[in-house]
């Protein structure tokens, strides 16, 4: 009943807020504040040796980072940053020492590809500019999707760090600077792919694009403290027993725009200022009240 109530002040506080400018700032941040904190405390952070549930892949997480299973990653992604629901979450990585909802925060969303051990031997020749040409129009093209789902538009606007794939490691990674909404504060997705022997770890970084120089050599260290279990790694494939992806590096960088529904157009701008929460709270309070009144409807029936 508490979290009902919260939730529902919450909304209506937000709905009025969206449609009258002249609400105080303040009270609807302390009430945003209450909200987001209410839901933080719902969340069970884990450190130390972590196995990924779902990708035959384990993490060693230092003091620096904590991890939520695949339940809170999406309670976070959903409820406190406003983007749309993704049931191939398997956990998330967040800074220890950073609020979710602060200015600065960030997070690495984690899923897995289990399509088939991707050859590589397409990496060398890949035309990165071509590729980032075919993306940006497969971006636009999404947008009416977008809108309908109430989710707004995005705007690719480039590489925020060209592709680099890693032969010896069979790891790949870059980063996208996109505009959400036309938002002048832009956002940065970046992504890692680790190969393995018959899918691929998504690494999938999500923070504001004034936020590289930290997310950058983030990545490079929780690159390198993840890998897939003995038994699961690029290395272990076996040709006769194996399947084979039906794509290969190239489209590992596209996919999340073309073949599948990937992160770039399910992770929405991170919030980092009050008037962003407007639309974004109504929908994720939206969302949570829906939840409650269907257990209780199920309950009563």
């Amino acid at each position: 009943m508490k979290r009902l109530f919260v939730a529902t002040c919450v909304l209506l506080s937000a709905s009025v807020w969206a449609e009258d400018a002249t609400v105080d700032e303040a009270e609807m941040q302390a009430q945003f504040d209450a909200y987001a904190e209410q839901v933080q405390q719902q969340l069970n952070f884990q450190q130390g040796r972590v196995a990924i549930v779902g990708a035959q892949a384990t993490t060693q997480l230092g003091d620096a980072y904590r991890y939520l299973n695949a339940a809170d990653g999406r309670k976070v992604l959903e409820e406190l940053w406003g983007n749309p629901p993704d049931s191939d979450v398997l956990g998330m990585i967040v800074p220890a020492d950073v609020s979710l909802v602060s200015d600065e925060a960030w997070a690495v969303v984690l899923s897995y590809q289990d399509d088939g051990h991707v050859e590589d031997e397409d990496a060398a020749g890949i035309d990165y500019s071509e590729l980032l040409a075919d993306m940006q129009e497969q971006t636009a093209d999404a947008n009416s999707a977008r809108q309908e789902a109430g989710y707004g538009t995005v705007d690719l606007l480039g590489w925020a760090e060209p592709p680099h794939y890693d032969a010896q490691d069979k790891k790949l990674y870059w980063a996208k600077e996109l505009a959400f909404n036309g938002a002048a504060e832009h956002t940065l997705n970046y992504d890692v792919r680790v190969l393995g022997r018959e899918g691929v770890l998504v690494m999938s970084a999500v923070a504001s694009m004034h936020s590289l120089p930290v997310i950058r050599p983030a990545m490079q260290d929780l690159l390198a403290r993840t890998e897939f279990d003995e038994g699961a790694r690029y290395a272990d494939f076996n040709p006769d027993s194996d399947r084979v992806a039906a794509y290969g590096v190239a489209a590992l960088i596209a996919g999340g725009i073309a073949s599948k529904t990937g992160l770039l157009a399910k992770i929405g701008i991170l919030l980092l200022s009050l008037k962003k929460f407007a639309v974004l709270i109504v929908v994720a309070i939206a969302g949570l009240l829906s939840r409650v009144f269907k257990r209780k409807s199920g309950a009563e029936g």
